[in-house]
């Protein structure tokens, strides 16, 4: 598949809150959205997790114009968003056992789950592959906005393809403006990292991108259950099990390195390297947390908040990076979050954000 070339357009922006979503311009505002999705155009709009660059899921053209906006590669699958349970079975094989009880346990929610599609979406939708990802999001706006699109809405994160992923609609419009129809701004995302993908064709269901809904959430419910070594620290030469694992994600402009250990070393092996780095010229930044942020001198700090807290690194992240783009720094260091739980989605993504760039001191 080819990418279209995006034209440039005048892109309306809406603000919907709690406040006036009930309002009549705001009712207005979505009803119009969806009428531009099931014409064909694009969408941006909130979701609990990041924003979601939405198209007609059952309209090739309208993925085929999502991989153009994006600049994404035309084989890196889009996740058909739905509103309803019902809306399920239509566009999947069938439905296990394996899903029923992940859609009762955590649907509306940060949950994709992956199984074998039906005819009714076209391979433009999948990345040419025979299965879809689907998920119910739980965000008011995201399902009023897939009712009145018609029920499918494919939908990856609303950033330039790398990029790190949106959480304010800021973020949408420094990427997307002139390239889709319409934002739909609902202020800061809550979770701040992309769903959890779950894998149910395979014999075991597996885990392809760790999110909010954490293994272990995941094993309570099915009882065993994988995670793809592609996606772990060790396993970063693993063949991905999928065409989109293999892209770079969440990257910003200037060279991330992860530096992991005891804190007191961290710190410490930080500080050499912003040394190192303002020799040679180099502005750096540094992610810390609230904890170690007064440690780093001379280098320009932001903190992803709590170390105890990995929700707030998670809500935090994807800002901290973009900020660093718009303050022209030349490295990031970046110092290491659990790896276990909702930590080993923060550290999923700053892996990839690194080009799975990471010391370990001592």
């Amino acid at each position: 598949m080819k990418h279209l070339e995006s034209r440039e357009m005048e892109t309306e922006l809406f603000k919907i809150t709690d406040e006036n979503r009930n309002r009549p311009d705001a009712l207005a505002a979505l009803k119009k959205a969806g009428r531009i999705l099931r014409d064909g155009g694009l969408v941006a709009f909130p979701t609990e997790t990041v924003y979601g660059l939405g198209g007609d899921a059952l309209n090739p053209e309208s993925s085929r114009k999502i991989y153009a906006a994006k600049g994404r590669p035309s084989d890196n699958p889009l996740i058909v968003h739905i509103c309803r349970w019902e809306d399920l079975a239509p566009i999947v094989r069938e439905i296990p056992e394996t899903a029923r009880k992940l859609g009762a346990a955590f649907w509306p929610g940060p949950l994709t789950m992956i199984l074998e599609k039906s005819d009714k979406v076209p391979k433009e939708t999948t990345g040419g592959l025979s299965t879809v990802a689907v998920r119910m999001p739980s965000d008011r706006t995201a399902l009023s906005l897939i009712r009145e699109a018609g029920g499918y809405v494919a939908a990856p994160s609303a950033n330039a393809s790398g990029r790190p992923s949106p959480t304010l609609a800021k973020h949408v419009k420094e990427d997307l403006s002139g390239k889709i129809e319409m934002i739909l701004d609902g202020g800061q995302a809550c979770i701040g990292l992309e769903s959890t993908i779950v894998d149910l064709t395979e014999a075991v269901p597996t885990i392809l991108r760790p999110g909010y809904i954490t293994k272990e959430m995941l094993s309570g419910i099915l009882g065993e259950v994988e995670t793809d070594r592609a996606i772990l620290p060790e396993g970063s030469d693993a063949p991905p099990k999928a065409p989109g694992m293999k892209y770079r994600h969440y990257a910003p402009k200037a060279e991330l390195t992860i530096i992991a250990g005891d804190e007191a070393a961290v710190v410490k092996r930080i500080n050499e390297l912003v040394q190192k780095a303002e020799g040679k010229g180099l502005r750096s930044g540094v992610i810390a947390t609230d904890a170690t942020a007064g440690s780093y001198g001379t280098a320009l700090v932001k903190s992803a908040g709590d170390r105890a807290k990995e929700e707030e690194a998670a809500r935090e992240l994807y800002r901290i990076l973009r900020e660093f783009d718009g303050e022209n720094v030349d490295v990031i260091y970046s110092e290491a979050f659990e790896e276990n739980g909702f930590g080993q989605a923060v550290m999923n993504r700053l892996l990839k954000a690194a080009g799975h760039r990471m010391e370990y001191v001592r």
